[in-house]
């Protein structure tokens, strides 16, 4: 009943996964605003390599095609990018359709309608107080609100210059530094691939794992993990935790963040309560074999993982991406983070993220599930079988590919070195990149 049920919740929600918004465009927006800043501080080579030949015609159409396609959904054009594009038109000197857009803010109810009526009457001066108080009104992050300071005659007091050398600073390390580990890792990967086709990789050790059977799998993630953990436990702890928070008068972002640490806390409990009574009932027949000492080979086999998965994962979601475009369906947390910049709430969702996610997921996946399917299945089989339950519990069909690519490096780490430590160090890692990423194109 657990499984079917498990199944059933699974793909429900891999196809609601549809109609959730992605975090691509918002990402891709915002690496063309940093090249924008950025293009001032950038010369030689890097500027065209970094900023491409455009950059403002490259934004500019980025906004429309956003616009676009939130008017076709029917969600509605977003405020911050309708100013954003009305700012660009301005400085590419298309002042009438600027002025439809601001007019447009102006005689809306949101809280740019008074901005927009500034910038409308630009011909009456804004004091400096009066700037910084419609400035503070906008999200945190660089070119909207220097744009804006600029419209409104902010001159010198706007910090273009320092803006543009640490736009410069952010693209550069969301730009080269994903292109170096992917070199790094296609070499490390083509080694790898050479040593066992000339039979010089070492022999994997015989894989070891807890004496469960198919049926204590299934329970532990049909029934732990999907039902108790993913079903019963937000309803029982959602509702509590809310009324907690609003009694201790927390805000956003930070109440965000205290909700997403403590749920998945909650999250694991359950799970982890089972495969502990189930490892008891045991008597000490197999264990999951973390193995952590010495801690530095744990963290060399990691480090090698995660950088031989990248190119791989990187090729899998190219593909996907010219054969069927953004599917949508992005994992909430990535935009709370990107869009957050209250650092005690980017403190939760990192501990989420690197630690809590990494410990609980190959504990389950890698730890119980693999061993038990690899002994029915034989390894291949187990690795196979562990990486597809991984990418399905994540429940996002535009991620289902790059995530099975990513069950399978990590699932193949813990065959070949016998270590789910090494495991849950590579899932960390790969987890902090994209996490280090989303707040550095965010903040």
């Amino acid at each position: 009943m657990s499984l079917a049920l498990s199944l059933l919740l699974w793909l429900n929600g891999l196809i609601d996964s549809l109609s959730r918004p992605s975090v691509g465009n918002d990402l891709n927006r915002r690496q063309l605003e940093l090249a924008v800043l950025a293009e001032p501080s950038l010369s030689g080579p890097l500027r065209p390599l970094l900023a491409g030949a455009d950059p403002l015609a490259t934004l500019n159409e980025a906004l429309k095609n956003d616009t676009a396609t939130a008017e076709e959904s029917g969600a509605g054009s977003n405020a911050d990018q309708q100013l954003e594009r009305a700012l660009l038109l301005q400085r590419q000197g298309e002042a009438q359709e600027a002025r439809t857009l601001l007019q447009q803010l102006a005689d809306g109810p949101g809280p740019l309608s008074g901005l927009a009526q500034a910038l409308l009457s630009g011909e009456q001066p804004v004091t400096a107080a009066e700037r910084e108080a419609w400035i503070a009104t906008l999200p945190q992050g660089g070119l909207l609100r220097v744009w804006s300071c600029e419209a409104l005659g902010g001159g010198d007091s706007c910090n273009l210059a320092a803006t543009s050398r640490r736009a410069a600073l952010q693209l550069m390390a969301v730009t080269l530094l994903p292109v170096l580990l992917l070199l790094l890792g296609s070499g490390l990967l083509l080694r790898e691939l050479w040593r066992r086709w000339r039979g010089r990789a070492a022999a994997p050790p015989a894989l070891q794992g807890p004496a469960l059977s198919g049926v204590d799998a299934v329970l532990l993630i049909a029934g732990g993990f999907v039902m108790i953990g993913e079903v019963l436990t937000p309803l029982v702890v959602a509702p509590l935790l809310t009324a907690v928070l609003q009694q201790l008068a927390i805000t956003s972002p930070l109440r965000e963040g205290i909700t997403v640490v403590s749920l998945y806390l909650a999250l694991m409990a359950g799970p982890l309560l089972i495969l502990a009574l189930m490892l008891q009932g045991l008597g000490g027949k197999g264990s999951l074999e973390f193995r952590w000492p010495p801690l530095s080979r744990s963290l060399r086999e990691a480090l090698q993982g995660f950088l031989m998965v990248l190119p791989l994962v990187s090729l899998v979601g190219w593909i996907q991406g010219q054969l069927w475009g953004d599917a949508g369906g992005s994992n909430p947390l990535l935009e709370l983070v990107l869009n957050s910049h209250n650092v005690p709430a980017l403190a939760c969702f990192g501990v989420t993220a690197v630690v809590l996610a990494p410990w609980f997921e190959e504990t389950i996946f890698r730890g119980a599930l693999l061993p038990v399917a690899g002994r029915r299945l034989g390894e291949a089989g187990g690795i196979l079988l562990s990486a597809s339950v991984f990418a399905v519990a994540h429940l996002s069909l535009g991620e289902l590919l790059p995530l099975l690519v990513l069950g399978l490096g990590l699932g193949w780490l813990r065959w070949s070195s016998g270590r789910l430590g090494s495991c849950v160090l590579m899932h960390a890692l790969w987890n902090a990149l994209t996490f280090a990423n989303l707040v550095v194109l965010g903040w």
